[in-house]
């Protein structure tokens, strides 16, 4: 049997080798195809460093020969998947992170040819289009670390967006929106859990319900009765920007980092705090163990049911707050369906991450990149249509969850009801 599953694991390694290696190199070979035989010679592009309004310290522009650098991002991805054919490289972080700065940067190199593209601005972007997704992949690893599915993220995110814009505009206070946003989210996620958990309701068919009634109940107060109003229920106003002193300052990391509102800040705290819940403190362990065994943590004396309540209505008020997001974090008014799959998208960013914290955000901040990129791509007016631009951050959904399927592994007890 170990012999068995040596061979196993030596065959599984080497498809991995050369799958990874041909990637790159035909990778490379696109650069080459596309961007590099499309580029002027002498073309420059210009990548700015500043942040229009922004306190950080100004530093000079980076301006790069395009071609040129074309072509050393497609001979480092060559080499790169020969290297991998040849030796092998362990870290498929590394390869992943080689494949994706290799292609993307050729490609902004190609879009921007003689042109400014503000690279600053961009991060700074990608990094508050990531919130949301991060919230919405934070209430995942939190549900489903205690073995509840919960994929009525998204309809809790939308319901939490619409009484967070109508309590702040009435009230004039937007922490009222927030509060009420939080509140509603533990809310309905309380349901959800009670229904799992009390009566063994089907997780999957119980969360797609939460959606389907998110959007139809949004929708009809919008048009009944939020439309009508005007701005008497459906102009909150946004947070304001927070620049941290001193820290705001830092060239490219300040503006990024240390210049944004409340929801942004409110989401890095989370990840940190969550990721020292889970892994270093007896919460986080029980949590662990009732996804993962729960009939041996209700032996040590763990009550499996209040630790699954508790942590799927913890992951509601999470998921609240990203809703909130989307109106007094960011435009300040309510449109119908305006998570556009948000939800959704943090789901694969949590398998993504592998059901961590630290790597859900992370996950999240890819998918915040793509959300940004085709943005900044439509302004640069780069030959593309724009309906392929608005399409690339759910293909980068599909893209990655095709490569995670069978290799992300769940907590074992996941999805599955619990019987004292």
């Amino acid at each position: 049997m170990t012999n068995s599953n040596t061979d196993i694991n030596l065959a599984a390694e080497r498809r991995r080798r050369i799958s990874f290696g041909i990637a790159l190199i035909v990778v490379g070979l696109a650069i080459y195809l596309l961007f590099a035989v499309n580029t002027q010679p002498g073309a420059m592009t210009t990548f700015g460093l500043n942040l229009l309004g922004s306190q950080a310290t100004v530093v000079p522009d980076l301006i790069v020969p395009a071609l040129p650098a074309i072509y050393l991002l497609a001979a480092l991805a060559v080499f790169t998947g020969a290297f991998q054919l040849a030796r092998g490289i362990r870290s498929t972080g590394w390869l992943v992170g080689i494949l994706a700065f290799t292609f993307v940067t050729a490609f902004l190199m190609w879009g921007a040819q003689d042109k400014s593209f503000n690279l600053t601005g961009m991060l700074s972007s990608s990094l508050v289009r990531a919130t949301p997704i991060a919230l919405a992949a934070l209430c995942g690893v939190i549900s489903e670390r205690s073995a509840v599915i919960n994929i009525g993220i998204e309809g809790i995110m939308l319901m939490s967006a619409q009484i967070a814009v109508v309590a702040a505009t009435v009230s004039g206070n937007l922490y009222v929106g927030l509060i009420a946003a939080i509140l509603l989210g533990g809310l309905v996620a309380a349901f959800h859990a009670f229904l799992v958990i009390r009566f063994k309701v089907d997780q999957t068919v119980s969360s797609v319900a939460i959606n389907i009634f998110g959007a139809g109940a949004t929708s009809f107060i919008s048009s009944r009765f939020m439309q009508a109003a005007g701005d008497k229920m459906n102009n909150s106003g946004t947070f304001p920007i927070i620049a941290i002193p001193g820290l705001s300052k830092i060239p490219i990391l300040g503006p990024v980092l240390f210049e944004n509102n409340l929801i942004v800040y409110l989401t890095l705290l989370l990840v940190v705090v969550m990721h020292i819940l889970l892994y270093y403190t007896p919460w986080g362990l029980r949590t662990r163990a009732v996804g993962e065994h729960p009939k041996a943590a209700d032996t040590l004396g763990i009550n499996v049911y209040f630790m699954r309540y508790v942590n799927v209505i913890l992951g509601g008020m999470i998921a609240g707050i990203g809703g909130a997001y989307f109106t007094i974090g960011s435009v300040g008014r309510f449109d119908e369906i305006m998570t556009a799959g948000k939800g959704f998208i943090g789901l694969a960013a949590m398998i993504f991450g592998n059901w961590n914290p630290i790597g859900a955000y992370t996950s999240s901040l890819i998918f915040g990149f793509a959300d940004s990129l085709q943005v900044k791509l439509q302004i640069l007016r780069v030959p593309i249509p724009s309906e392929f631009l608005l399409m690339a951050p759910y293909i980068v959904t599909m893209i990655i969850l095709t490569g995670v399927v069978g290799r992300a592994v769940p907590p074992a007890a996941d999805g599955q009801p619990y019987e004292k």
